[in-house]
């Protein structure tokens, strides 16, 4: 959140140099396959999903196929070339061909493993389906070989389909034996802990749930997230090998918790969040609270700042009178504080903003945090506590790459800092977060400084707060403005300016996203009742303005499916929590606009 109206910022990941292209030369084709040979590639045609195959950026779409219904979709970003593998069991000593059907600029097929001279091919340019093929001699000792494609660094989107390895089978051996002692763990209202005994011979196990596979992992451990909450589950796991799977193990049921209402349960079913001046003016001019019409159902005070970065050590100073000459007393503040609270309103201290960089890089700041944000909310009897982290206040470090176990001292103690806050004051303390698209729905593209480095560490910095946190999360409104182009689930860049930049990045958020394009680590989706949409209030308030019927528009397209455009959201989400806005001062200032437009649509 700002205090004047911003600039337009400049994209902030750095970009990653581009390799040049060095192209493998096409082997010759091979001889007719003899007639002992058979196609070793599993699920070569993408019928089943991604079932055998290991993707970094990839899905399975419904067109372009080349046969049958599906074809695989991979999207290389950054660092990734969207590469998707699969390990094949072979014979020594002997002679394979390999054969895709590709579509897309600079489309890879190769093996790599194969004991003698690992062979790729690739089409530079194929805008229909081409056909690639190359041929390998497995060396010696060669027992597994591993087929894969992948694409070029930021040439967009390829597909692939029938996919094949001709020629002799290996000795696959026998499926391993069914795990035993699976076991139920810690279990929250949208997760089951799971642990079972490793299995000898097994490379990996497939986890069901109410006897749908969900994930596949290698350790004898995993949580199964994105559950419903006071809901029974069943759960079984099979050990996996080169020859298949094994028998699914014995059913362990667990039933999560019920729906924790981070202190929003008497919330109205659909909420108006604003932001109030009331630490400055701005040029939108000082509102006092007891002016603030009853349509604000969360009024966010603006702003708690450190005395320094590193402090931890939050301070409230209410805005000055030569800046602000209709100010409101300390008493008068304090007694329309309680009138809203009657009313059934909630009103929490926002930290951060533009100009507050809070960075808890020790447990002393941590602490000290605590201390002083209670002494705030105590001190004006506060509902709660908005998080908005901004600019640099949260970064990852180049060791910290997963989202669900967080090793940066920043994040960590912000962490600890909010759990032990709503701890100390309950289930009816209010929690929420406003962060920016660049430190949350980015994280679909780029997480940290990336396996390589060279990124922005800033990028989706806050996913590892929300997650830890989700259960007891009121809302997270991001901030749909003053944001480059990002990338949606369906692989396009989506900016500011219409619905669409807005249902794309709600989408984000209620369906769930791979971090870094990872499948295997997926951001599991929030419930609807826990999110907002962030806009800002006028044109004046922050880039990104959208008329009201843009809001109604995307509105319409989230909870009713209707008013979509080009993009294809992942649901409908009737219980939507509703609209945040930069500010309820700029609103004002605008003849109450937001406000109204809110009033109508829901009524």
């Amino acid at each position: 959140m700002e205090r004047s109206r911003p600039l337009a910022r400049r994209p902030l990941v750095t970009l990653l140099t581009v390799a040049a292209l060095a192209a493998s030369g096409m082997t010759a084709l091979s001889s007719a396959a003899r007639a002992a040979d058979a196609d070793l590639a599993r699920n070569g045609g993408f019928e089943s999903g991604l079932d055998g195959w290991t993707c970094t950026a990839g899905t399975t779409v419904t067109s372009p196929v080349r046969s049958g219904t599906s074809a695989l979709k991979a999207t290389p970003a950054g660092a990734d070339n969207a590469r998707c593998t699969q390990t094949v069991t072979v014979k020594p000593d002997s002679q394979y061909t390999l054969t895709g059907h590709v579509r897309g600029t600079y489309v890879y097929l190769g093996a790599s493993g194969t004991g003698t001279t690992d062979v790729s091919t690739w089409a530079q340019s194929a805008p229909d389906w081409q056909r690639l093929t190359t041929t390998f001699r497995t060396g010696p000792s060669t027992t597994r070989v591993t087929v894969y494609t992948h694409g070029w660094y930021g040439t967009g989107a390829y597909h692939a389909d029938d996919i094949s390895l001709t020629g002799p089978g290996g000795e696959t051996g026998q499926p391993p034996a069914p795990p035993a002692g699976l076991t139920a763990g810690s279990v929250t209202s949208s997760s089951v802990a799971l642990s079972w005994s490793p299995v000898p011979g097994a490379t990996g196990y497939a986890v069901y749930r109410d006897g749908t596979k969900v994930r596949t992992v290698t350790g004898t451990s995993t949580t199964v997230t994105g559950l419903a909450p006071s809901t029974a589950y069943a759960f079984q796991v099979a050990a996996v090998n080169d020859a298949g799977e094994s028998a699914r193990s014995a059913t362990v049921t667990a039933t999560t918790a019920g729906q924790p209402d981070g202190g929003g349960a008497d919330l109205p079913a659909h909420a108006l969040v604003g932001y109030l001046h009331a630490s400055f003016a701005n040029g939108s001019g000082y509102t006092r609270l007891a002016d603030v019409p009853d349509s604000w159902d969360v009024i966010d005070l603006a702003f708690g700042e450190p005395t320094s970065v590193t402090s931890g050590d939050i301070r409230f100073e209410r805005c000055p009178v030569t800046e602000c000459p209709n100010v409101e007393s300390d008493a008068e503040f304090k007694a329309a504080i309680e009138a809203k609270q009657a009313a059934g309103k909630k009103v929490l201290i926002s930290i951060g903003g533009q100009n507050g960089q809070v960075q808890l890089t020790t447990t002393a700041a941590r602490d000290k945090f605590v201390s002083s944000v209670s002494a705030i909310i105590d001190e004006y009897g506060l509902d709660g506590l908005d998080i908005d982290f901004e600019g640099h206040s949260l970064s990852l470090n180049a060791d910290d790459t997963d989202f669900k176990n967080p090793r940066t001292p920043v994040i960590v103690n912000l962490i600890s800092a909010l759990k032990t806050l709503k701890a100390r004051y309950g289930d009816d303390f209010v929690l929420t977060m406003a962060p920016e698209t660049f430190f949350v729905q980015l994280g679909y593209q780029y997480y940290g400084t990336g396996k390589w480095g060279g990124q922005d560490p800033r990028a989706g910095a806050y996913l590892p707060v929300i997650h830890a946190l989700r259960d007891d999360l009121t809302l997270l409104h991001v901030q749909d403005y003053n944001s480059g182009p990002i990338m949606g689930l369906d692989d396009q860049y989506h900016s500011m300016g219409g619905a669409d930049f807005h249902i794309a990045m709600t989408d984000m958020l209620l369906t769930g996203f791979p971090v870094a394009g990872d499948v295997g680590n997926v951001f599991p989706p929030l419930r609807p009742d826990q999110v907002a949409i962030g806009m800002p209030a006028s044109t004046n308030a922050g880039n990104g303005y959208v008329s009201p019927a843009e809001v109604n528009k995307a509105l319409n397209c989230l909870t009713e499916k209707t008013d979509c455009g080009s993009y294809a959201t992942h649901g409908t989400w009737p219980a939507l929590r509703g609209l945040m806005t930069w500010s309820i001062n700029w609103d004002r200032y605008s003849n109450w606009e937001f406000q109204k437009n809110f009033d109508a649509y829901f009524g």
